[in-house]
Protein backbone atom coordinates (compact mmCIF):
# COMPACT_ATOMS: atom_id res chain seq x y z
CA UNK A 1 0.00 0.00 0.00
CA UNK A 2 2.77 2.53 0.93
CA UNK A 3 4.23 2.27 -2.87
CA UNK A 4 0.80 2.40 -4.55
CA UNK A 5 0.42 5.76 -2.34
CA UNK A 6 3.58 6.74 -3.81
CA UNK A 7 2.58 5.86 -7.10
CA UNK A 8 -1.14 6.94 -7.61
CA UNK A 9 -0.89 9.63 -4.51
CA UNK A 10 1.83 11.62 -5.77
CA UNK A 11 2.33 13.49 -2.40
CA UNK A 12 -0.82 14.27 -1.70
CA UNK A 13 -1.00 13.08 1.86
CA UNK A 14 0.26 13.80 5.32
CA UNK A 15 2.38 11.77 7.89
CA UNK A 16 -0.89 10.80 9.42
CA UNK A 17 -2.84 10.08 6.50
CA UNK A 18 -0.01 7.54 5.51
CA UNK A 19 -0.32 6.23 8.57
CA UNK A 20 -4.24 5.90 8.35
CA UNK A 21 -4.13 4.11 4.71
CA UNK A 22 -1.32 1.74 5.79
CA UNK A 23 -1.95 -1.73 5.09
CA UNK A 24 -2.29 -3.02 9.06
CA UNK A 25 -4.31 0.09 9.58
CA UNK A 26 -7.13 -0.88 6.82
CA UNK A 27 -6.82 -4.39 8.03
CA UNK A 28 -5.76 -5.64 4.32
CA UNK A 29 -2.44 -6.49 4.74
CA UNK A 30 -2.13 -10.34 4.58
CA UNK A 31 -5.76 -10.36 4.67
CA UNK A 32 -6.87 -12.32 1.89
CA UNK A 33 -4.52 -16.05 3.29
CA UNK A 34 -6.16 -15.39 6.71
CA UNK A 35 -10.05 -15.54 4.62
CA UNK A 36 -8.96 -18.32 1.92
CA UNK A 37 -8.84 -16.48 -1.02
CA UNK A 38 -5.78 -17.76 -3.24
CA UNK A 39 -4.47 -16.52 -6.46
CA UNK A 40 -3.71 -17.85 -9.44
CA UNK A 41 -0.09 -15.89 -9.38
CA UNK A 42 1.95 -13.50 -8.13
CA UNK A 43 0.85 -11.14 -10.62
CA UNK A 44 -2.94 -11.51 -10.45
CA UNK A 45 -2.40 -11.00 -6.08
CA UNK A 46 -0.43 -7.72 -7.05
CA UNK A 47 -3.34 -6.72 -9.75
CA UNK A 48 -5.74 -6.91 -6.80
CA UNK A 49 -3.41 -5.43 -4.25
CA UNK A 50 -3.28 -2.35 -6.78
CA UNK A 51 -7.00 -2.03 -7.22
CA UNK A 52 -7.45 -1.97 -3.49
CA UNK A 53 -5.65 0.67 -2.88
CA UNK A 54 -6.48 3.01 -5.93
CA UNK A 55 -9.56 3.05 -4.34
CA UNK A 56 -8.66 3.51 -1.24
CA UNK A 57 -6.55 6.47 -2.21
CA UNK A 58 -9.01 7.56 -4.30
CA UNK A 59 -12.03 7.47 -1.44
CA UNK A 60 -9.04 9.47 0.84
CA UNK A 61 -8.50 11.86 -1.51
CA UNK A 62 -12.07 12.83 -1.09
CA UNK A 63 -11.78 13.12 2.83
CA UNK A 64 -12.60 9.54 4.36
CA UNK A 65 -10.61 8.56 6.69
CA UNK A 66 -12.48 5.95 8.40
CA UNK A 67 -10.05 2.71 8.12
CA UNK A 68 -12.93 0.26 8.34
CA UNK A 69 -14.66 2.58 5.41
CA UNK A 70 -12.40 2.41 3.19
CA UNK A 71 -11.32 -1.23 3.60
CA UNK A 72 -15.23 -2.07 3.07
CA UNK A 73 -15.35 0.23 0.23
CA UNK A 74 -12.14 -0.85 -1.23
CA UNK A 75 -13.23 -4.94 -1.29
CA UNK A 76 -16.94 -4.04 -2.05
CA UNK A 77 -15.88 -2.26 -5.57
CA UNK A 78 -13.61 -4.91 -6.27
CA UNK A 79 -16.35 -7.93 -5.97
CA UNK A 80 -18.57 -5.52 -7.47
CA UNK A 81 -16.08 -5.20 -10.57
CA UNK A 82 -15.26 -8.90 -10.63
CA UNK A 83 -19.08 -9.47 -10.67
CA UNK A 84 -19.35 -7.46 -14.53
CA UNK A 85 -16.56 -9.52 -15.63
CA UNK A 86 -16.67 -13.30 -17.24
CA UNK A 87 -15.96 -16.16 -15.19
CA UNK A 88 -12.15 -18.06 -15.11
CA UNK A 89 -12.13 -21.30 -17.21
Amino acid sequence: MLSAIDKYAGGVFSPNDVRILSPRSTMLGGRSSRVGITFESDHESNAVRDALAKHIIEQARYGERDQRRLRDGALLQYTQSKLKSKPRK
